[in-house]
């Protein structure tokens, strides 16, 4: 990598210029695939094409099609940024120095994949600016944009479409291990990581036969290791619902016909889809992953039995109160009867509607015990808000440490905490609340409400939180004197970040 202010770095397909930001070069909007338009619209990833000339990589690539986040009232709203031309691009963040040895030792590598319910979200965005990130760990991030939505996850194994937005994640692993070295990056110490739909993602990728002999490290948050991939006949009929919206049922040439529709009209058949599944306490989105489809050969906890993540260190966890994120702004939650609600767990897991009684037995009498007034007990939607964070979240991110560290490898585990200060929606510590941490990018959620007013504790927890989770790229181990290894089965080694 050349060593300007303008540094420039080569890859397979051409030369690229960035910019210097505070000492660590910023490569943005790099194609790692072909523009998925026109002809390649519901098709796997394709080779770039290679150009000649030096391409400015000082922005990022634009968004994929997608439609307003239905987190927007939790993480702030987005001004539209999507294009399908040419919205196949990674980001890139390096470490530079003057220290001509320091530079030539290559860096531990770190790649990350956005949440947004398979949906919504870009790796450009400045939320997940990588610079910080880049710079307390001596480390090279990478975020990625892959196809969401109908684009990235409808399911037409007839005509060769499955998970392509899975295959779109795999190609950003394979395009890093050939060409990180030319940033800095050494292909041979990856983690992969990622939040929600991301951390899904990320985990099945650390599993897979194909893509998990690349990755040394895995950092999973707020995973909803509840939500298993999707099955493949409900996939199948909720193509077929989508493909009868747009009145293309029946066509002779289906794949040209959806190639043909404007994007505007496929998110907006997409959003139509959504409504009419959409039941309360589902978190689901119409279209996600899909089990045997590319990507996604078993469910997680039959890839962690056959030993799909031995040997690799993970860092997992929640936050405290996931589901208010969902269920905060659901005037359907609000509405719920204790039947209602309970209806509604037994329904997910076995033994719902006890842990639900449970839940609600400890939590009136924890309003007693605080003098407050338990007449009418606890409001289902808070026990119920309780409960689902625990089978969605919860459960699985503490079942798949207790297998890894019982068997021997190294494992953290974390809860976040942290509360705004200024909390008017109740929301706690929601889904979601540890990004601005994670990332260190406080100033990029103005007006948030999941983070509050930041104040001079919430940037050294931010600072703290972000040189804990880079120094586990890049030795296996957070940078954390409080933070021990995981114990299976014990809690105390659970790092709580408040």
């Amino acid at each position: 990598m050349n060593m300007l202010n303008r540094p420039i770095a080569d890859t397979e397909s051409g030369s690229v210029q960035g910019v210097l930001e505070d000492g660590i070069a910023a490569f943005r909007g790099i194609p790692y695939a072909a523009s998925p338009a026109g002809d390649l619209r519901f098709a796997a990833p394709q080779p770039h094409p290679k150009w000649t000339e030096l391409r400015d990589a000082s922005r990022s690539g634009p968004a994929v099609p997608q439609s307003a986040s239905r987190l927007e009232a939790v993480m702030g709203r987005r001004t539209p940024d999507w294009d399908e031309d040419g919205s196949l691009t990674l980001n890139i963040w390096t470490p530079q120095h003057a220290d001509k040895a320091s530079e030539a030792r290559p860096r531990p590598v770190l790649i990350w994949f956005h949440g947004g319910g398979f949906s919504s979200g870009s790796g450009g965005w400045d939320w997940y600016d990588g610079r910080s990130l880049a710079d307390a760990g001596d480390i090279v991030v990478v975020t990625a944009n892959y196809r969401i939505g109908p684009l990235g996850y409808m399911y037409l194994p007839e005509l060769g479409v499955a998970n392509l937005g899975t295959q779109d994640q795999g190609a950003v692993l394979d395009w890093v291990a050939r060409n990180i070295a030319g940033f800095g990056g050494d292909p041979e110490q990856v983690t992969v990581g990622g939040q929600s739909a991301g951390a899904f993602s990320s985990l099945y990728l650390a599993a897979s036969p194909t893509t998990g002999p690349l990755v040394k490290r895995v950092i999973v948050q707020s995973n909803p290791f509840g939500l298993a991939p999707q099955d493949p006949d409900a996939a199948a009929e909720h193509a077929r619902r989508f493909v009868d919206i747009l009145g293309l049922t029946g066509s002779l040439d289906l794949l040209g016909a959806l190639r043909a529709v404007p994007a505007e009209r496929l998110l907006s058949a997409y959003g139509q889809l959504a409504g009419e599944l959409s039941r309360p306490g589902d978190v689901a989105p119409p279209m996600y992953p899909v089990l045997g489809g590319p990507g996604m050969p078993a469910v997680w906890e039959q890839a962690v039995a056959d030993g799909g993540f031995d040997g690799k260190q993970i860092l997992t966890g929640t936050t405290k109160n996931e589901m208010t994120a969902f269920f905060g702004f659901d005037p359907r939650i609000s509405a719920l009867s204790d039947e209602q609600a309970r209806a509604i767990v037994d329904g997910q897991v076995a033994d719902g509607a006890e842990r639900y009684d449970r839940i609600a037995a400890r939590s009136s009498s924890h309003s007693n015990s605080d003098g407050n007034d338990p007449s009418h007990g606890a409001a289902p939607r808070d026990v119920l808000t309780e409960l689902v964070t625990e089978i969605v979240f919860r459960d699985g991110t503490l079942a798949i440490a207790d297998h890894q560290a019982a068997a021997g490898f190294d494992t953290y585990v974390y809860e976040f905490d942290y509360t705004p200060g200024d909390d008017p929606a109740h929301l706690g510590s929601t889904h979601c609340a540890e990004l601005p941490f994670f990332f260190n990018t406080i100033d990029a959620y103005p007006d948030c409400a999941m983070l509050g007013r930041p104040t001079t504790a919430t940037r050294e927890l931010a600072a703290k939180f972000s040189h804990a989770a880079a120094a586990f790229v890049a030795t296996g181990r957070p940078a954390d004197d409080d933070w021990r290894r995981y114990e299976s089965g014990d809690s105390s080694t659970v790092r709580h970040l408040l």
